[in-house]
């Protein structure tokens, strides 16, 4: 018992530095964003993709919804912020690596990383359809009873290969896997937060039930270099969501919330 304790804390030792070592280009990003003040490039995600795609309602699914509302908020911004580069982590009904997503990000410096997901209630719970509303979820570590969101989208990787090796050992399953995530939380935390509750806002201002900003340990988000946020724009789950999130009119809304609360946040920060 002995032995395996001190080899376990041994290698929390040797994690710690060698993912401190990995950041120190993450604090550069962060030195430069805050000398440039500037939002010039934005990612879009649109979550899962290809065979990462069970997450479904009474008629659609989460990863089709995410891609059509991606795909709007692109052009929104492309005609609103037209000095703004957008660029995304997909176009079509592909499957993406998590590690990929962030990754283009941070090779194309990106002053903005925002993943489009669809909320969902397991399936066994009491009341599923009633439970609606918007999220908006940033890098950190939370509660193990509140990992519910983190454990369904880190899920998506035990689809990838050599996935141990792209997240350090990384294990979706095990909880002590989100205590090494923290030591990765979000270099650009502070920004995070304030991008996630201008788009919260706007969602009420639309007249969206918030169930408000919460820290998770998503992978998509941890090793974001730059403002990064997984927003949730409703309950698939939800047959009344369902058929907002769908509609014309409901993903033009939920462009518009994402694109005012973009619109803000640039303004903010380069004021």
């Amino acid at each position: 018992m002995k032995i395996t304790t001190s080899k376990r804390f041994i290698s929390c030792i040797i994690l710690s530095i060698t993912l401190t070592f990995l950041s120190q280009n993450l604090f550069a990003r962060k030195d430069n964003f805050s000398a440039a003040s500037k939002v010039k490039v934005i990612v879009i995600d649109a979550g899962h993709g290809g065979e990462d795609g069970a997450t479904r309602g009474l008629f659609s699914k989460e990863k089709d919804v995410a891609l059509q509302v991606a795909l709007k908020l692109g052009k929104a911004i492309e005609a609103k912020l037209p000095d703004v580069k957008v660029i995304y982590t997909r176009k079509t009904d592909v499957f993406v690596k998590l590690y990929d997503r962030i990754g283009i990000a941070n090779r194309e410096k990106a002053d903005i990383f925002i993943s489009i997901h669809c909320n969902s209630m397991p399936s066994n719970y009491k009341n599923r359809s009633a439970v609606k509303g918007t999220e908006t979820l940033v890098s950190g570590f939370g509660r193990l009873d509140e990992q519910g969101a983190a454990l369904r989208e880190n899920a998506s990787i035990l689809l990838e290969k050599d996935y141990k090796n792209n997240y350090e050992g990384f294990d979706p399953n095990d909880p002590e896997s989100y205590i090494i995530f923290s030591l990765m939380k979000n270099t650009f935390r502070e920004q995070s937060i304030k991008l996630a509750s201008l788009l919260q806002e706007e969602y009420k201002k639309s007249g969206r039930i918030s169930r408000g900003v919460k820290e998770q340990s998503l992978a998509v988000l941890a090793k974001a270099g730059m403002p990064a946020i997984l927003t949730e724009i409703g309950f698939i789950s939800s047959p009344e969501e369902e058929k907002y999130i769908n509609s014309d009119e409901g993903q033009a809304e939920i462009v518009n919330n994402i694109l005012n609360a973009i619109s803000t946040y640039k303004k903010q920060i380069e004021s």
